[in-house]
């Protein structure tokens, strides 16, 4: 891809994932109570008055209005343009990926995937679940994803994916299964099998990794919050983000960290 093309295309995802960021402000708020997010329209939680479009583009109507509301000078919380913010950098990141590896064929998944990761973070931090409306889509959009890179690539590693969904599924659902609920959640145990197939699709490495990677970030977390006394054995701790954050370093490092460990054996 030439630099014009390649600057266009990485101004492309910039744009539509601030704008995405600013839909998934919307489904952070509703979807965990059950609302739907196409209507009502936006509205400030305070006054309720309803927010118009010039008070509504990602960011920048956040800094020009110095983080209130316009009409009842309410505060809005940082929280609004931070996630505009890092939806963007997963478009740009996903993109980046996509063509430094030649699957281009796979970002259409990949920002999907992406853009969910995000509003299950924000959503999993508020709330300690990973809501079904958000999660189980998942499955069907990325078989669809999936059956797409395989026809525009020509390449299909089934059994990669498959391993990857099961090893992720039992990972993860294992600790659900013997501490009845209480070492994980349902919902983790749903998303691992989306994350595992997709990661086992690039590469199995990819899989292994991301999934080590989730389950060290986890322990490493949660040793330091006992360690500053913000959280005792028995304090429940949200694991999708890093189950997530596991997949993301599984996907951008999985095969190179694989590599690396392998030279290390063979030296």
């Amino acid at each position: 891809m030439t630099g014009p093309a390649l600057v266009l295309l990485m101004l492309v995802l910039a744009g539509v994932g601030l704008l995405v960021g600013s839909f998934l402000n919307v489904v952070i708020h509703r979807v965990p109570d059950g609302q739907s997010v196409v209507r009502p329209r936006s509205r400030c939680p305070q006054c309720s008055t309803p927010i118009a479009a010039r008070d509504n583009v990602p960011v920048v109507s956040w800094l020009v209005l110095r983080g209130r509301c316009r009409s009842c000078a309410a505060r809005i919380a940082i929280r609004y343009p931070l996630v505009e913010l890092a939806t963007m950098l997963v478009w740009l990141v996903m993109g980046a990926w996509a063509l430094a590896t030649g699957q281009l064929a796979l970002l259409p998944l990949l920002l999907v995937l992406g853009s969910a990761g995000v509003a299950l973070v924000v959503i999993d931090l508020d709330h300690h679940r990973l809501p079904n409306a958000i999660v189980l889509p998942l499955y069907p959009v990325t078989l669809i994803g999936l059956a797409l890179a395989g026809l525009l690539s020509g390449e299909w590693p089934i059994v990669p994916a498959l391993i990857g969904a099961l090893a992720w599924l039992l990972v993860v659902g294992l600790p659900w299964l013997v501490s009845g609920g209480r070492g994980m959640g349902m919902g983790d145990v749903k998303l691992a099998p989306v994350l595992g197939a997709t990661l086992g699709w690039v590469a199995l490495a990819s899989a292994i990794v991301g999934l080590l990677a989730g389950f060290i970030l986890g322990a490493i977390v949660g040793i330091a919050l006992m360690a500053i006394g913000r959280a005792g054995r028995r304090t429940a701790l949200a694991f999708g983000p890093f189950l997530l954050i596991g997949a993301l370093i599984g996907l951008l490092a999985g095969q190179p960290l694989a590599s690396a460990y392998q030279s290390w054996l063979a030296g």
